[in-house]
């Protein structure tokens, strides 16, 4: 303990923050990115940007991908329909074969044209959002257990260094308009002050509700005290969806689609279907899963209906009327992704997630200014010194690079390659890779800047870069009304305008520094007179 309460918090918000802070900076980056998950998705790809709204009901779109999957895998083990919305356009109809040797099962996913109701084609293979989604809390590459427990110590440290920073925060409000550029480390304070404080409440919040979306791995004694097999009896209460039911043996000739579907319209007719799963279609013991949409309900799970396939005969139903515990636990999860309709709110979360990269960035290279400041005229760095200066640089700076990388390989990669989404993936990967070891051995002072120029034309590249190798541009989306893949076109180009004015200040600052003159010598005349 330090000599005061003070100290002592202004050490642990120091130490907490630091330790784990380029994995912080991975995890806001990546989940601030994956709150448009299924727009990236959707640019992901280009075949499906010309598809229309669907004009048709939704009980049509069913049929069809029912018939569709009847006819294309009868001897699947499973069926999966997702209905198109605003951010996802198309019809997905998804079947799932068992593999042996106790393999994972194989899903073969394919979609449709609502309007159209035929196969669109041109599709690539590609993870789109969902590799920054499940980067986010996965890390990839890595074991998926240990990941999660390396997530949730991180989300710890962050919450305590939170709750540690308002305690040393003497003048919060004040610091909130305070900002003193060209002042040396004061300025790198302020602006960890300015973003920190900005978005403070969502700052907490998403730190808070990412804790709780692993709490039964954290805490997992409440569930082993009711449930005799413990979290694994929790969770086939809590989602009984989810559970893998009994295969018979007896075929099943002709499905109860039309009873099944005519019940539930009948008893919740102004229920939207989110997707419609079938569970071993082919045999008697075949059921119907049907889940509801949730709008802007601040819910994370959806409700739930499972018809017998065999009768059409309602079998039970989840999440119609939760409890507290469930509204209370699923809204907070819900609120954490931002799983909600409506787009303002997620480019609200999008910038406070920006505000929450630029508060974790400005605290690393705060720390590194302060300790360099504090090295004496002929001292060399540290070893600990030189290596956070070499993560902040390659993180911070070779994180955005290589998710341009990320985009670029989605335009530029062979439709027909093998592996296609993997390679995406890697090309992400190898650039960081590049990135991390080329800011470790070159130590130059212009290195910021020219990884700042260098992000800079590597995003203005990018709308080029999409325009020549689909059939739309800027101009042709704003024209169609494609606000969606306009947007992405817009926030290229004003991440381009951003490293190319941080590149300028750098280079400002880099020019205003003139050398030291040492002092001369004194001489025995000087000091005679």
């Amino acid at each position: 303990m330090k000599d005061s309460f003070f100290r002592s918090m202004t050490w642990l918000h120091t130490w907490v923050g630091l330790l784990l802070c380029w994995l912080l900076f991975l995890i806001f980056f990546a989940g601030t990115i994956s709150f448009f998950r299924h727009e990236i998705s959707l640019w992901n790809q280009p075949a499906v940007h010309k598809i229309e709204q669907p004009k048709v009901e939704q009980a049509t779109l069913i049929n069809t991908g029912l018939d569709y999957l009847q006819n294309k895998a009868p001897d699947a083990n499973r069926w999966w329909i997702g209905l198109p919305s605003p951010r996802q356009p198309e019809v997905h109809v998804s079947h799932r074969h068992s593999q042996p040797d106790g393999q994972r099962d194989k899903w073969i996913d394919e979609q449709l044209d609502p309007n159209t109701l035929n196969p669109v084609e041109g599709m690539v293979e590609t993870r789109g959002g969902n590799f920054f989604y499940r980067l986010h809390f996965d890390l990839h590459y890595m074991d998926r257990k240990l990941a999660r427990w390396l997530v949730c110590f991180a989300s710890l440290f962050m919450l305590i260094a939170l709750i540690s920073g308002i305690v040393i925060h003497k003048r919060i409000f004040k610091d909130l308009f305070q900002f003193r550029p060209q002042k040396g480390v004061r300025a790198w304070l302020d602006a960890h002050n300015l973003s920190s404080v900005l978005a403070l409440p969502f700052h907490l919040m998403i730190t808070y509700t990412g804790l709780v979306t692993l709490i039964f791995m954290l805490f997992p004694d409440p569930a082993n005290t009711l449930y005799e097999d413990g979290v694994k009896g929790f969770r086939a209460d809590f989602y009984p969806e989810r559970q893998r039911l009994e295969k018979s043996e007896q075929t099943l000739n002709t499905p109860a689609f039309d009873a099944a579907f005519a019940h539930f319209h009948q008893n919740w007719p102004e229920q939207k279907i989110k997707r419609v799963i079938v569970d071993h279609p082919s045999s008697i013991s075949a059921t119907i899963k049907i889940y509801g949409d949730n709008g802007t309900l601040i819910r994370d799970e959806y409700p739930y209906w499972q018809y017998s396939a065999a009768s059409g005969e309602l079998i039970k139903t989840a999440r119609l009327d939760p409890s507290g515990g469930e509204v209370l636990y699923g809204g907070m999860i819900a609120v954490h992704s931002g799983r909600l309709a409506h787009p303002g709110l997620r480019w609200l979360y999008f910038i406070c997630g920006i505000a929450g990269c630029l508060m974790i960035a400005t605290g690393c290279i705060m720390w590194a200014k302060r300790i360099r400041e504090r090295l004496k005229p002929n001292q060399s760095p540290s070893f600990g010194l030189k290596l956070v200066e070499a993560l902040n640089l390659g993180t911070i700076m070779g994180l955005p690079l290589a998710t341009a990388g990320f985009f670029y390989a989605n335009r530029l990669l062979p439709a027909d390659i093998a592996g296609r989404a993997d390679k995406e993936i890697l090309a992400f990967f190898l650039i960081w890779l590049v990135c991390a070891v080329v800011a470790g051995l070159w130590r130059a002072k212009h290195a910021w800047q020219s990884f700042a120029y260098l992000n800079a034309i590597v995003w203005l590249l990018l709308p080029i870069c999409n325009a020549l190798t689909t059939n739309g541009n800027l101009i042709t989306y704003l024209i169609d009304g494609k606000w969606i893949l306009a947007s992405f076109d817009l926030v290229f180009l004003a991440t381009a305008a951003v490293f190319f004015f941080q590149g300028n200040k750098l280079s400002l600052k880099t020019s205003s520094v003139k050398p030291t003159k040492r002092p001369k010598r004194s001489t025995g005349k000087e000091q005679k007179a």
